[in-house]
């Protein structure tokens, strides 16, 4: 493998350039918005705004180093190194989008637009990216190690996510299943279930805990635990409930037994198209993955 540092800049389309995928042409986009009181102009600043940001980002990486840019939509298809230094360059939802593909690759996330986006993934602005990347390769930099949660099939298939991952139908109907966790088990009809890691218990997981009132301490980000959340389980003389949450931890798993002819899905990180099948009788057993985001945070 080459000495020289390679820098993988991950990017994901634009609104912008969506739009432009949908309708062809700059003027049937902005036909398109204006029928419904929105204007292109504002979308296509941003879109350029961004561009700009792309252009310092690649000034920022040192002139001898590899570099090169990967879409979202082919980060499936790319082959990594173990070296790699990724720069996630967009909104928080892109470093859980990169984090599955990855194994131990340091990931820098910049904040293109502080102004619209929190930052809780994406820390760096594009102007520090230079010394944070030499930094990185100088082992100074400040790695926070973040959990990550895997679904494993008993068919082989294998689930990764950073926030969580969702189990149920994939219409978010009834979906019916056997749920398992350490010696106690019931059938269940609910809205599905997460399980959740401290990085995804800021959003899906605190938003159901905060409507049940749970007594549940919440895993943080760095916490090897991660919690499971049962949606709307539903009492019947068949159907249970009193398995609808908790924590796993170490190597305990939770285990899922599908009851669902079609349209059983999981799905991680709220990506509903990259999805596994959950047919009838398969079985999923969920909880802390071996692979850890090791997300830059800061620089010594």
């Amino acid at each position: 493998m080459s000495s020289i540092p390679r820098v993988v800049v991950v990017t994901r389309p634009t609104d912008f350039e969506e739009l432009m995928a949908r309708h062809g042409t700059r003027e049937q986009a902005r036909f398109f918005l204006e029928q419904r009181d929105q204007k292109i102009d504002e979308v296509e600043a941003r879109h350029r705004a961004l561009e700009q940001v792309l252009t310092r980002v690649s000034q920022q990486i040192p002139v001898r180093w590899r570099r090169t840019r990967v879409p979202r939509a082919e980060l499936s298809r790319f082959v990594w190194e173990p070296e790699d230094l990724v720069v996630a360059v967009g909104q928080d939802g892109l470093v859980p989008n990169v984090a599955k593909y990855l194994d131990g690759q340091r990931v820098i996330g910049v904040n293109p637009e502080p102004a619209r986006v929190a930052g809780v993934l994406v820390r760096h602005a594009v102007d520090a990216l230079e010394l944070v990347l030499r930094r990185a390769v100088e082992q100074r930099a400040i790695i926070e190690p973040r959990t990550m949660v895997e679904a494993r099939l008993d068919d082989g298939q294998r689930l990764l996510a950073l926030n969580e991952i969702f189990v149920g139908h994939r219409t978010h109907q009834s979906a019916r299943y056997r749920i398992a966790r350490e010696r106690a088990q019931e059938r269940h009809s609910s809205s599905g279930l997460i399980v959740a890691t401290g990085t995804g218990s800021t959003g899906w997981a605190r938003s159901i805990a905060r409507e049940r009132a749970t007594k549940l301490a919440l895993p943080a980000p760095t916490d090897t635990r991660v919690a499971f959340f049962v949606r709307e389980a539903w009492p019947s003389p068949g159907t249970g409930t009193s398995i609808t949450e908790g924590l796993i931890e170490g190597a305990s798993r939770l285990e899922i037994t599908s009851e669902m002819n079609e349209g059983g899905v999981l799905f991680g990180d709220g990506i509903e198209d990259d999805r596994v099948a959950f047919g009838w009788g398969l079985r999923a057993r969920l909880g802390v993955a071996r692979e850890r985001l090791q997300l830059v945070v800061g620089t010594r």
